[in-house]
């Protein structure tokens, strides 16, 4: 029997911020292993252009972060055991945060041109 799709019942916020952590975990500038598979992720962007953000090599648009200041998102994340938040300041991403997996990589980290 094949996984079940999102498997917690995470809406499509909660979706788009766990995706934005998870991206953001990769980089090393930002992130470090705390131990037992997690990653804490130090410093959040800002929507330093208008309607999107760069993130390492994607754009972002502002209209796909807003979970990133946004605390429901981030007590439902805790709450479901995929991240140990510091809002807005930090976030810790579990095991199980950082390999959920959430289907929306592909939709809102874009390529960017510049």
């Amino acid at each position: 029997m094949a996984a079940k799709k999102n498997p917690l019942n995470l809406n499509p916020l909660q979706l788009k911020t766990l995706t934005l952590f998870q991206a953001l975990a990769e980089f090393e500038d930002i992130a470090r292993p705390v131990g037992d598979g997690a990653v804490e992720v130090m410093e959040l962007p800002f929507t330093s252009h208008g309607n999107h953000f760069h993130l390492g090599p994607w754009l972002v648009y502002a209209q796909d972060a807003t979970g990133l200041r946004n605390i429901a998102p981030w007590t439902a994340l805790e709450r479901k055991g995929l991240i140990v938040g510091n809002f807005p300041m930090s976030v810790t991403l579990t095991r199980e945060g950082l390999e959920y997996e959430t289907g929306m990589r592909r939709q809102i980290l874009q390529g960017s041109d510049h």
